[in-house]
């Protein structure tokens, strides 16, 4: 199947073609596929498609049509627009008063990358000896870098209206939400990928899904290897390959994304579903 870019998804088209009138399974597979063979093949092509999407239902006879009450598809995934993130701190818990110490935002839209932000980030006490061997983050650059509160409202602004996207989300996720609550009383309301996750349905071949695997699998070169700003622009270039993968996979929206499982034959693959 070819790249979907910047055409209108299988899904959205799926959508346009039973929104007029229902059809045959090999009627929907012809208008929708451009398949006109092998009966078998097309049946199967169009129940990947969207057998498993409620928004569409079929009957005994292989009718296709519309659920009552279904929301249409949404806007293809190479059209969104992506906040794609990573944060350091010093190693603890906000709770016990560790902080960020850099955090980056890496735009993409379009598939393309399309916007960088980074920043290192004072977070008012010392780093410890370990965090630093690990970022190279050390007290001493620290010195004269801006607050969280200095810089809270241009995260916000870079995050809000966006697909958010880190490896490990809930980990990212949970330290911005925690310190721009704290510095403006507000976080953004976005959708949230996670490309671990994204990685354990769309490669279940992989036995291991961390940053540095992914980028190995798809040959993508991570420069500052645990730096903010290193790790936000390779993540990004994994989520365009993931997307990529996604839409070979006839996934057309991000609803159908964040309910895509694999087939049955690939959940046998060890650790496939273990969480984050």
């Amino acid at each position: 199947m070819t790249s979907l870019r910047g055409r209108r998804s299988l899904l959205q088209s799926a959508w346009a073609a039973l929104d007029r009138e229902p059809l045959s399974t090999a009627g929907l597979a012809r208008e929708v596929l451009g398949l006109n063979g092998h009966a078998g093949a097309a049946s199967a092509a169009v129940f990947a498609l969207l057998g498993d999407d409620d928004r569409f239902e079929v009957d005994g006879e292989g009718v296709w049509s519309l659920r009552g009450g279904a929301r249409r598809p949404g806007s293809p995934l190479s059209r969104l627009c992506y906040a794609v993130v990573d944060v350091e701190t010093t190693g603890g818990r906000y709770e016990g008063g560790h902080r960020m110490t850099e955090v980056a935002v890496v735009e993409v839209r379009g598939g393309v990358v399309s916007d960088r932000f980074e920043t290192l980030i004072q977070p008012g006490r010392a780093v410890p000896s370990r965090i630093a061997g690990l970022t190279g983050i050390t007290n001493r650059m620290l010195a004269g870098a801006p607050t969280f509160d200095e810089i809270a409202e241009e995260v916000f602004r870079r995050i809000a209206g966006r697909v958010f996207v880190a490896h490990n989300a809930s980990f990212d996720w949970s330290w911005l939400r925690a310190q721009l609550g704290d510095a403006l009383g507000d976080i953004p309301g976005v959708d949230r990928l996670c490309t671990i996750s994204l990685a354990r349905r769309l490669l279940p071949e992989l036995r291991q899904r961390n940053l540095d695997s992914l980028a190995e699998f798809f040959d993508i070169p991570i420069h500052r290897r645990h730096r903010a700003g290193g790790d936000a622009f390779a993540t990004a270039r994994v989520l365009l390959r993931l997307l990529d993968r996604a839409e070979s996979l006839g996934i057309g929206d991000l609803r159908s994304l964040k309910r895509y499982r694999p087939s049955r034959r690939a959940r046998g693959q060890g650790d496939l579903f273990v969480r984050v």
